[in-house]
């Protein structure tokens, strides 16, 4: 089976380059992890998905290959920073990619796409030879263009390696057997916006129509939702913390060759207070325990993907949603990292389209570790909505290069 590879992860003879001229060049001599596992199984890695520099942000451009547009609207993004395999799976090229998350990279741009994308728990798709070994915050992951091509995709990316210290040891066959199951009971918590955050009115209103579905499979389904207030100091903490230590080198050699937000988060990481990252940790622990007491009433939250349906591709990021301005370019993905923290399983699946035409993602979020219970009931959502199957609209165009902040974009 073909499969497209993030331009994040190595493949051994193909030309990885995070996204950054710094690596414009780089060919890797081994593969990683899920690179190697999908290459045993029989896929054949066809080429490689853009991504933002080093995956910084959910908006999929860069000054190596330029921007990757929306395939339902090609002047909005795609989002990111899996946005490469997003598109590639909307349009055809591909019925599997990989990507990773640490902020929502799996899911946003699974939700722009009208594809899917699942977090899967830390640990439960290992990764050898990273920085940061230890850390929770980042996963690799799979996407595809329904929920049974992500299942099929964890049956083989998934599973134990001694070498990563997070790694889960369950087998990753149960990722291969049926996703049918009968919800009739089943306890979901429905948050329109986490309790008050900025979410635009026309993406909620396509998110909150859907609610009748899981109530048409049985489901109880309740307003509800975890107190998630913390996360954003949690988030910001911990990620400014990964990028002085993935980043620090490569600022000192090569600042002018590394984007203004990459920088900002780098050096706000280098000049962050030990006691930060110290307080992030342990609210990042109350976090928990608090999240176990909501998830001992219900099994799944369903909630939003994103804060805006896609926006302009000549913007770099989202800057005010309903009037209120947001401080960073990372503000607008609370969706996402709110639940990146939690280390909780998450998946966006399709969930219909703005006045516009743009696609809409909702995001499940699981119990620790229960992968299985996320596929099942977005298997049952899918189902039920067939969203996945109203595919983009082919336009060729042989001439036709424009413009996107000095880049060229394709379309």
């Amino acid at each position: 089976m073909p499969v497209l590879i993030k331009d994040l992860q190595d493949t051994k003879g193909i030309l990885t380059t995070q996204g950054s001229p710094i690596y414009k060049d780089h060919i890797p001599k081994s593969d990683a992890l899920i690179v190697d596992r999908l290459k045993k199984a029989g896929a054949i890695v066809i080429g490689k998905s853009n991504t933002p520099e080093f995956g910084a942000g959910s908006q999929t451009f860069n000054s190596v290959f330029g921007a990757t547009c929306n395939p339902y609207d090609v002047t909005k993004t795609c989002g990111g920073s899996s946005g490469g395999a997003g598109v590639a799976l909307a349009t055809g090229m591909v019925s599997i990619a990989t990507g990773s998350d640490l902020g929502g990279s799996l899911r946003n741009p699974a939700a722009w796409s009208n594809v899917v994308g699942i977090r899967p728990t830390p640990g439960r798709v290992p990764s050898v030879g990273v920085d940061l070994g230890w850390s929770n915050l980042s996963t690799d992951g799979p996407m595809g263009r329904t929920v049974g091509d992500v299942a099929m995709q964890l049956s083989v990316i998934a599973g134990h390696d001694a070498r990563s210290p997070l790694s889960i040891q369950e087998s990753a066959a149960m990722f291969a057997g049926s996703l049918e199951r009968d919800f009739k009971g089943s306890h979901v918590a429905w948050s329109k916006d986490l309790g008050g955050r900025p979410i635009d009115s026309e993406n909620s209103r396509v998110t909150e129509s859907q609610r009748h579905v899981f109530e048409n499979l049985g489901c109880i389904v309740e307003d509800a939702e975890p107190d998630l207030v913390t996360t954003d100091e949690i988030f910001q903490s911990l990620r400014a913390y990964s990028f002085a230590i993935k980043h620090e080198a490569h600022l000192r050699e090569h600042r002018d060759k590394m984007k203004e937000t990459v920088i900002w988060n780098t050096e706000q990481g280098l000049n962050m207070p030990s006691i930060d990252l110290a307080r992030a940790e342990r609210l990042r622990t109350r976090l928990w325990e608090q999240l176990m007491v909501f998830f001992e009433k219900y099994e799944f939250l369903a909630m939003p993907v994103t804060s805006v349906p896609p926006f302009s591709i000549e913007d770099e990021y989202v800057s005010e949603i309903n009037g209120v301005q947001l401080e960073t370019y990372l503000d607008w993905m609370w969706p996402c990292y709110a639940i990146s923290v939690t280390g909780l399983p998450a998946m966006s699946v399709p969930a219909g389209f703005t006045e516009d035409g743009l696609p809409v993602g909702l995001q499940l979020v699981g119990r620790p570790r229960d992968e299985i219970g996320l596929l099942q009931l977005g298997n049952a959502f899918e189902q039920e909505t067939n969203f996945w199957k109203q595919r983009p609209p082919v336009v060729i165009e042989f001439s036709g290069v424009r413009s996107h902040n000095g880049f060229e974009i394709s379309r």
